[in-house]
C-alpha cells in the first residue's frame, strides 16, 4: 500500500482515536451526533438523495455539487455505509477539538468495517457530517 496525504492523515486519526478518551463536547452531542448520522444512513436505505445529502457540510456538499452525485459516490466507493447490514456506535470522541465518531459496520459478505464520521458543528448549532473514513477491521461478524 502506498502512503498517501489522505491516506497518512487517515492513520494519524485512527491512532488518536486510539489513545483518545471519550469525551463529549458538551452533554447531548453524542445524542445529536448519532441522530445525525442514523438520519442519513437511514436516507440512504431509502435512496433519499436530497435528505442524506443535507446531513452533509457545506464542504461535503460543494466538492459534489449535486444529491445525486454524492449519492453516486456513497453507492460506490461505501457500500457499507449505502447498506450496511449492522451498525454499533462506539462512544464519541473529540480529537483536536472536532468531534469524531466511530460506528462499527458489518457488510453483506460478514465484512466487518470501522467508519470514522469527522462532525461539524453548523452555525445554527446543527451537527453535519465533514466526511467518512472506512477501515475494514480485523474480525467478521457473526
Amino acid at each position: 500500500m502506498r502512503l498517501s496525504a489522505g491516506n497518512a492523515w487517515s492513520w494519524v486519526l485512527v491512532l488518536a482515536l486510539l489513545v483518545s478518551r471519550p469525551v463529549c463536547a458538551a452533554d447531548g452531542d453524542a445524542v445529536e451526533i448519532r441522530a445525525v448520522i442514523e438520519a442519513q444512513l437511514a436516507a440512504f436505505a431509502a435512496d433519499d438523495a436530497a435528505k442524506a445529502f443535507s446531513f452533509a457540510s457545506p464542504a461535503i456538499q460543494s466538492m459534489f455539487g449535486t444529491p445525486e452525485d454524492f449519492l453516486m459516490m456513497v453507492r460506490t466507493g461505501y457500500p457499507v455505509v449505502y447498506r450496511p447490514t449492522s451498525v454499533h456506535f462506539r462512544p464519541l470522541r473529540v480529537v483536536d477539538g472536532q468531534p469524531i465518531q466511530v460506528v462499527r459496520m458489518s457488510d453483506g459478505d460478514g465484512r466487518v468495517w470501522l467508519a470514522v464520521y469527522k462532525m461539524q458543528r453548523q452555525a445554527d448549532g446543527s451537527w453535519r457530517i465533514d466526511g467518512c473514513t472506512l477501515r475494514q477491521a480485523e474480525s467478521r461478524s457473526t
